[in-house]
């Protein structure tokens, strides 16, 4: 009995974690599938396409290697970078052409075509040459398993896809880039909220910034949302100028997430969270989290869930579970479905919150209906916690 019983659980867990091998497969065949030293500026001339001109701010340790720029080991210092990215043209929405070397063809690739150090007391100036009659400013956290160069062209891919008219500004924290480095990157992304959170209050309080938008994918949520906990502990508050922040997967226990938003307190940010229960990534994270449940997977067809966000002031969850397309473990969905790039660029470009409800229930390229209503009846579930 106890021999058959010990072959069923043997069993159950192998079961449970084919899904779980398989998206680490999928994650390792991504990064192994690009080349590395690739930040090397190349001319781009007339060349069509986009420019994203981005301020990057690092904690990663500098790299001597050509392209590499910076590694996934920690640095000894906040180090800020002028980069600029050049994005071919006609290529499809979410999509990014990694260049075949270091002299990359901007015809049909993405390629630097600048990358110079800053010191502190450059960055003011960087923030006046960025024309516009109002500087709004869109401060990106990437998440785990992210090369400096991949949270780069990410972002340069995100910027020129949603056309919002926003000030970039990068928040790159040390990650190796390797999927068996899980710990490592959790670790370092503590190691580097002080920074973060150093970032966020500088750039509002400028004179050149009239606002900032926080946005966070996967284990850079709980980075974002640690660093805006230490703010607010620090000064009782969180400037007034941050309004809005997107916490997109987010790969953030549900129970510190909760804890978190009562630490902050109640003038917070304007909190819209991205989730799908087919996030596969996440899958894998709760697993190591000791099976509880992360933010980004949260089901809001289960009361108990639907409960506790009833309670939270200023949070809006979108579901895009029933959403098709984007990356292969459905974890990178905000940046890579056409639809939500669409819409999230619309808001953005208006000076809109992403949490107000009626922006999101409206029709999108595509044909994507938004509705308030169960994921069975529309494709995306929009919920809105109480508010004051």
């Amino acid at each position: 009995m106890t021999g058959a019983g010990g072959s069923g659980a043997k069993g159950a867990r192998g079961r449970a974690l084919a899904p779980v091998l398989a998206a680490l497969g999928l994650l390792a065949l991504a990064a192994c599938a690009r080349p590395e030293g690739v930040l090397v500026p190349v001319a781009v001339g007339d060349t069509p396409g986009t420019r994203v001109d981005m301020l990057v701010a690092t904690t990663r340790a500098p790299s001597t290697a050509p392209g590499v720029v910076f590694t996934g080991e920690r640095g000894d210092a906040l180090a800020f970078t002028d980069v600029a990215v050049s994005v071919p043209a006609d290529r499809p929405v979410g999509s990014i052409q990694w260049p075949s070397g270091p002299n990359g063809d901007p015809a049909r690739e993405f390629v630097v075509s600048r990358l110079e150090p800053l010191q502190r007391t450059d960055i003011a100036a960087w923030f006046t040459a960025r024309h516009g009659k109002k500087r709004r400013v869109l401060v990106f956290v990437h998440g785990f398993n992210t090369r400096f160069d991949a949270s780069v062209f990410g972002y340069a891919q995100f910027i020129a896809d949603t056309d919002a008219s926003l000030v970039p500004v990068l928040f790159s924290w040390p990650s190796r880039g390797r999927v068996t480095d899980y710990v490592y990157d959790r670790e370092s992304a503590n190691f580097s909220r002080s920074d973060l959170a150093y970032v966020l209050t500088s750039a509002a309080a400028s004179p050149k910034v009239d606002e900032v938008v926080v946005m966070a994918h996967s284990m850079g949520a709980w980075l974002a949302v640690e660093a805006l906990r230490q703010i607010a502990l620090k000064n009782g508050r969180i400037p007034a100028k941050i309004t809005n922040v997107v916490l997109a997967s987010p790969d953030l226990d549900i129970d510190v997430f909760e804890r978190q938003m009562v630490d902050i307190g109640p003038s917070r940010p304007k909190v819209t969270i991205f989730v799908s229960r087919n996030d596969k990534a996440l899958g894998i994270s709760r697993l190591l989290a000791g099976q509880v449940t992360r933010v980004g997977a949260v089901d809001l067809n289960d009361p108990q869930y639907a409960a506790r966000l009833e309670r939270a002031r200023d949070i809006t969850v979108v579901d895009l579970t029933a959403l098709q397309g984007g990356d292969a473990l459905n974890h990178s969905v905000f940046a890579t479905q056409k639809d939500i790039v669409g819409l999230i660029g619309a808001r953005l470009a208006g000076g809109q919150d992403l949490s107000e409800e009626d922006g999101l229930v409206a029709r999108v390229g595509g044909g994507v209906g938004m509705a308030v209503g169960s994921v069975a009846a529309a494709p995306i579930l929009v919920f809105s916690g109480g508010r004051n």
